[in-house]
């Protein structure tokens, strides 16, 4: 039978103090396709799943599902989410990828537990030169002088995005002060310059978080700021984990 991988948990959150040595159903939550969801019991883990038939059911429209899964286990408990389409083949295709990462779940556990992540969403007000230097072209084809010239001007354009960026999400860290971040530099429909930044904060400081956004958002001049969360840790998880034994 083919399982359907949702995260890693605790298996305490969801049995008690007992171990499960076989596959239990956890009541009122439902999956992918409105399949039931199991804790597949691993030691001190339990792999949330559903069971899982290849019929082409695994589109961005069960994302909603997937997602829904995750969080509602990491209401109760810490989580390593899997990636979104990951599915193991049979049983011993999960056992095994648990017992060859079991010491990297168990550090990844115990680092995130306590911790949710936050998303910001930085948008730069349009200005003539930021402009310039979020706007692509195309390269022209051959070479010769010209073609020198305009590879020289995009690599200008991309150190002139990346400083500025560096230093817009120096100035949110110095101001949020989260425990971890990734960042992201992207470029919007309307040409402005957005940074996604992930901060990795404890659940416990997630009003005093609040607070520091609503005084960045005053400080942080030219720039729209939209924060959301708190989020299960998704851009903090093991690379492993990520692309662990499963098909996706």
């Amino acid at each position: 039978m083919a399982w359907y991988a949702y995260c890693i948990t605790e298996q305490q959150a969801f049995h008690g103090d007992s171990r499960a040595r076989r596959p239990f159903p956890i009541e009122e939550m439902r999956g992918i396709n409105g399949a039931q969801v199991f804790g597949y019991p691993s030691g001190e883990f339990a792999v949330i799943v559903s069971e899982y038939t290849s019929n082409g059911s695994i589109t961005q429209a069960a994302a909603r599902d997937h997602a829904r899964v995750v969080s509602s286990c990491f209401e109760r408990t810490t989580v390593l989410p899997f990636r979104f389409g990951t599915v193991f083949e049979n049983d011993e295709a999960l056992r095994r990828a648990v017992r060859g990462n079991r010491k990297q779940f168990m550090a990844s556990v115990s680092k995130l537990r306590g911790k949710a992540e936050m998303h910001v969403k930085v948008v730069v007000k349009e200005g003539i030169m930021l402009r310039e230097a979020m706007q692509e072209f195309e390269m022209p084809k051959g070479t010769g002088g010209l073609y020198l010239t305009q590879l020289r001007e995009q690599a200008s354009r991309q150190r002139s995005r990346q400083t500025k960026a560096r230093a817009l999400s120096m100035q949110v860290n110095k101001l949020l002060h989260p425990l971890e971040e990734e960042v992201s530099l992207r470029r919007t429909e309307e040409g402005r310059m957005s940074l996604d930044i992930a901060h990795l904060i404890d659940h416990s400081s997630l009003e005093k978080y609040h607070n520091r956004f609503n005084s960045a958002s005053a400080q942080i001049k030219g720039c729209d700021l939209v924060v959301s969360g708190p989020w299960p840790p998704y851009h903090f998880m093991p690379v492993k984990l990520r692309t662990v034994n499963g098909n996706s």
